[in-house]
């Protein structure tokens, strides 16, 4: 549609797909592409015709991340700045493992970050062999947005992941940690992650959606939602304390 800049939105099979698309920037998800990410959401629920949803990037990668070039125009780096900010990127994350129909994500190259976390909200994610995944946030002296690793590959593994920092975790190591549905040849992947979409669009309306219904009461049952909401203030704090570098400049 000719009113997104930084996405692409298409309707075919019943399935909505949305295209990161800045691949100058490796589909790098600014503020500016999270508004459209919220108004294509909006209009893949709103339309019955769409029964399923495909996320996936332009270019070289599916994401390498949230912009790094957000910051505290005051220079004070305070929390009253970044937790608005961590909140709308803990928000988009959480719209794709909240959204009532089906989501498929599409990913290859590098699915990295938070753009990682996105995929991994998606019901089932399809990564092409070259894939390369991680959270490289303790590196830079960044938290987790939406803490959801530990819940879906268990704490260890999770641990490992995230206190590494570890950029470069292989899609066929994504597929044994379960963080991938499916690992495919790279020139296969936008086929093979469409049929899922489509067979999901294809099954009964309202057992489709309770049975996602059903699943996302299970976590919430669990305590995820406060969980997670704890973890992304903890990830403020982060955000506005100066780190080991800033603070030997001082």
């Amino acid at each position: 549609m000719s009113d997104f800049g930084l996405i692409q939105y298409t309707v075919q099979d019943r399935v909505a797909s949305i295209t990161l698309d800045r691949p100058d920037k490796l589909n790098a998800v600014s503020p500016a592409m999270i508004a459209e990410l919220h108004r294509a959401l909006d209009l893949a629920e709103a339309d019955e015709a769409v029964r399923a949803l495909l996320l996936q990037g332009a270019g070289k990668a599916f994401s390498a991340g949230f912009d790094l070039s957000v910051s505290d125009p005051s220079g004070e780096n305070s929390a009253e700045f970044w937790r608005p900010e961590l909140q709308k990127d803990f928000d988009i994350i959480m719209r794709f493992w909240n959204f009532p129909k089906p989501t498929v994500a599409a990913v290859h190259r590098y699915c990295l970050g938070s753009s990682m976390e996105m995929a991994l909200a998606c019901d089932v994610t399809v990564a092409s062999e070259d894939c390369r995944f991680g959270a490289p946030e303790v590196r830079f002296g960044s938290g987790i947005v939406a803490l959801l690793l530990p819940w879906l590959i268990g704490p260890k593994a999770a641990r490992e992941l995230l206190l590494t920092g570890d950029d470069q975790v292989s899609a066929i190591r994504a597929e044994a940690l379960g963080m991938v549905n499916r690992v495919v040849a790279a020139e296969d992947l936008q086929a093979q992650a469409m049929a899922y979409a489509v067979r999901m669009a294809e099954n009964e309306l309202t057992a489709m959606r309770l049975t996602k219904q059903a699943i996302i009461r299970s976590y919430q049952i669990m305590g995820m939602p406060q969980a997670l909401a704890e973890a992304l203030e903890l990830n403020v704090i982060i955000e506005s304390t100066p780190n080991e570098s800033e603070q030997e400049s001082r």
